[in-house]
């Protein structure tokens, strides 16, 4: 094979890699579309105005590779970064986070979604099973959902008492002072839906096999509270909003446009610089004359059915 031919299929080969890279957007988004068709059956639902397909991919690949710059810099800087999601059920917390990390390494930027506690974590300092997935230097961490549960579902639901929520609400800010004096970047949104929305959402989980798993118990019984549900947020949102740890609110009726701003207002809230890397040299492979490979066995190889 010349060299000529080498380059032309290296280069062939090199966009359908690309491709397939973004093929793994594209699937998500497919998703979305694939819902939708479920409810024809349904009554009517008023579709916000959707944004052009083509800008959102465009602006989302280049937003993700701004927070790939970011995650260098993190590492470079060794920082530590908390990020808070949260919101009402199927707000879209779970699908920006996929966004956000998505093209990043996973030992630098993880995810904790924590489940309820256990009955020896419930005998624990509030805070203490929150603590021990904070981030290290050179780390961020997404927290789909965090301790503010006290101040939503656990205060809603009665699985805490009034006494309890209010002393979380009175500790809560300094608890994330104390963060934000040891060096922690702490950044915390607040996902907000319509009550049509949320319907909307749960309605399309109801008809689809492949998501009837995200409704819960509890997100059944936040419809019902929904009200209740709004004053929690209100009285949690004025008691928490510290000027070291301001709440920033999503608009997330529009999936698309939330998921940009979003990732577009983190990045713009840690200021950061691309780091210089030196030119990588892909090594020769080295040879041996006695290396002899030995085959594997056929069955041992997953059936090609694909």
């Amino acid at each position: 094979m010349t060299k000529d031919t080498r380059n032309k299929d290296f280069d062939t080969r090199a966009r359908a890699d690309l491709q397939d890279s973004f093929d793994e957007e594209l699937e998500m988004e497919l998703d979305d579309q694939r819902l939708s068709t479920l409810l024809d059956d349904m009554a009517e639902h008023p579709e916000p105005e959707g944004m052009d397909r083509q800008l959102y991919f465009k602006e989302l690949f280049r937003l993700q590779g701004e927070l790939v710059k970011l995650q260098d810099w993190v590492v470079d800087q060794k920082l530590k970064v908390v990020v808070i999601f949260e919101g009402r059920d199927a707000a879209g917390k779970g699908g920006v986070i996929k966004r956000i990390s998505q093209r990043l390494n996973p030992r630098v930027c993880r995810v904790a979604a924590l489940p309820a506690p256990s009955e020896r974590e419930r005998t624990q300092w509030y805070f203490q099973r929150y603590v021990s997935h904070l981030p290290a230097a050179g780390e961020i961490v997404l927290f789909d959902r965090s301790w503010y549960n006290r101040a939503g579902v656990e205060r809603v639901m009665g699985f805490c008492t009034a006494e309890e929520c209010d002393e979380f609400l009175r500790t809560v800010p300094e608890f994330e002072r104390m963060l934000v004096r040891s060096g922690t970047i702490l950044i915390k949104y607040w996902f907000s839906i319509t009550d049509e929305e949320q319907h909307f959402r749960f309605s399309m989980r109801i008809h689809d096999p492949l998501k009837q798993w995200k409704l819960s118990p509890m997100d059944l019984q936040s419809r019902v509270r929904w009200e209740a549900y709004t004053r929690a947020k209100e009285i949690m949102l004025e008691r928490t909003h510290i000027p070291e740890a301001p709440w920033w609110v999503i608009e997330a009726v529009d999936k698309k446009r939330a998921r940009l701003n979003c990732i577009h207002h983190l990045l713009s809230q840690i200021p950061y610089a691309e780091v210089k890397r030196p030119p990588i040299v892909l090594p020769e492979r080295t040879y041996h004359p006695d290396y002899e490979r030995h085959p594997i066995p056929r069955e041992m190889y997953v059936p090609a059915v694909y």
